[in-house]
């Protein structure tokens, strides 16, 4: 009997567009042998809709209002064990009942989907999942609770400062002069809970330093400051695995119109050498996914140099970091750990890790052997795991703390009540 595979994407984030890119790649690359593939659209404004459009890239390219009409609004609902996707509103007389799914699989971008939120929205249903759970996605996705984890942990990372929104706010001069003193320039300056590149910018000095701190807040309540890395040189890996076994993918080196890697960089330009292979044709994603020389294909749309232009050595560092940081952070699924490195030093620092990254990575697991479909299997095979692991642990305790409590008058009456104190 086949696996009903609910994916699910959007979201109320700023990487919604990426994430449904994403999520219909990976579609095309599930086996129709082995799964019954429902996917699941998630509006901006965290409303769930499925049926036959919702799967096909056309239908984004008009008004996503047109989408909606033609497809079913649903509720999630944990229903004797199973979680059944029910028709929102339901029609008089009718059950609802539209299908039900086995497995989530969340292929999701930023913040209010890829920060715990969404994973914490599964758990409650009792489903399994693929990917990291609630905490390693929220930990994964603030930068400044990452990095004092793994340099606890003795994975090399930038020093760095973090300040609110409220800070700035409140004295945008003092927090200047403490970046200046602490950071220097040039600096680093990007969303403490956001990907993509969005957000973020390089200051050189005390105009744009205020000018990139304006940008970031637009984005998040929080922003992180870090020293910028000269000669610098960006090296990406892969990890698929758990806590308990874990394995690092080829490394690329993405290659950057810009000082910094961005969104345009990353998702708008075409793709050199080493892009992934069979693209897009006639508006549909390729069954590998994004394709050479293909605009708009997601993170295997990027120009890349695969494997990295680096030393054997450096690249055995970076994959025992990458996988050391996977596990440390306790992730599970595939995720993408970028690097950075100073080309005339060779000195390597851990930027941030993607729980759920562009492309879920495919294109850094096929040179090591591991075809895109292989992939999602064992993503899979992976949650089922967890979800096994989890069904051998106890969640409820016997006790008879209830028997005794009284409120007297009731609920207004519970204030100064005998007994009913917890």
């Amino acid at each position: 009997m086949k696996i009903k595979v609910g994916v699910l994407f959007g979201g109320k984030s700023v990487e919604h567009e990426i994430s449904i890119i994403s999520a219909l790649q990976a579609i095309q690359s599930l086996d129709p042998q082995k799964y019954d593939v429902i996917p699941i659209y998630v509006t901006k404004n965290n409303e769930f809709y499925t049926g036959y459009a919702v799967g096909d890239i056309a239908y984004y390219r008009g008004d996503i209002k047109d989408l909606l009409k033609i497809s079913q609004r649903v509720l999630l609902v944990n229903d004797q064990n199973r979680v059944k996707l029910i028709a929102y509103p339901r029609k008089r007389f009718s059950s609802g009942y539209v299908d039900y799914i086995d497995v989530a699989f969340p292929v999701v971008h930023g913040t209010n989907v890829e920060d715990g939120t969404l994973q914490g929205f599964l758990k409650m249903l009792n489903i399994p999942y693929v990917g990291c759970d609630v905490l390693s996605s929220a930990v994964g996705m603030d930068k400044y609770v990452m990095k004092t984890v793994l340099k606890d942990n003795g994975i090399p990372v930038l020093d760095c400062k973090c300040y609110t929104g409220n800070q700035y706010d409140l004295d945008n001069e003092a927090v200047v002069n403490e970046i200046e003193t602490a950071i220097g320039y040039p600096a680093i300056v990007k969303p403490v809970n956001l990907g993509s590149s969005i957000g973020i910018s390089k200051a050189n000095d005390r105009a744009k330093l205020y000018e990139a701190l304006d940008t970031a807040f637009c984005y998040a309540g929080k922003v992180l400051v870090e020293r910028a890395v000269q000669n610098l040189k960006e090296i990406n890996c892969s990890v698929l695995g758990d806590y308990e076994e874990a394995e690092a993918s080829e490394c690329e080196e993405p290659i950057n119109a810009d000082e910094i890697l961005s969104f345009k960089d990353k998702y708008l330009g075409q793709s050199g050498s080493g892009g992934a292979k069979g693209g897009a044709k006639d508006g549909k994603l390729g069954a590998k996914g994004g394709a050479k020389g293909s605009k708009g294909s997601g993170m295997a749309s990027l120009s890349r140099k695969i494997p990295a232009d680096i030393t054997d050595a450096q690249r055995s560092t970076i994959r025992d970091l990458a996988v050391k940081a996977f596990k440390v952070l306790g992730c599970s699924g595939v995720s993408r750990i970028d690097f950075m490195m100073d080309s005339k030093t060779g000195e390597i620092w851990l930027n941030e890790i993607n729980t759920i990254p562009g492309s879920l990575s495919f294109y850094l697991w096929e040179p090591v052997g591991v075809p895109y479909g292989a992939l999602l299997d064992r993503m899979i095979a992976l949650a089922l795991k967890r979800e096994r692991e989890e069904e051998s642990i106890t969640y409820a305790f016997d006790s008879n703390v209830l028997q005794g409590v009284s409120f007297g008058g009731g609920a207004k009456g519970a204030k100064g009540s005998k007994g009913g104190k917890m």
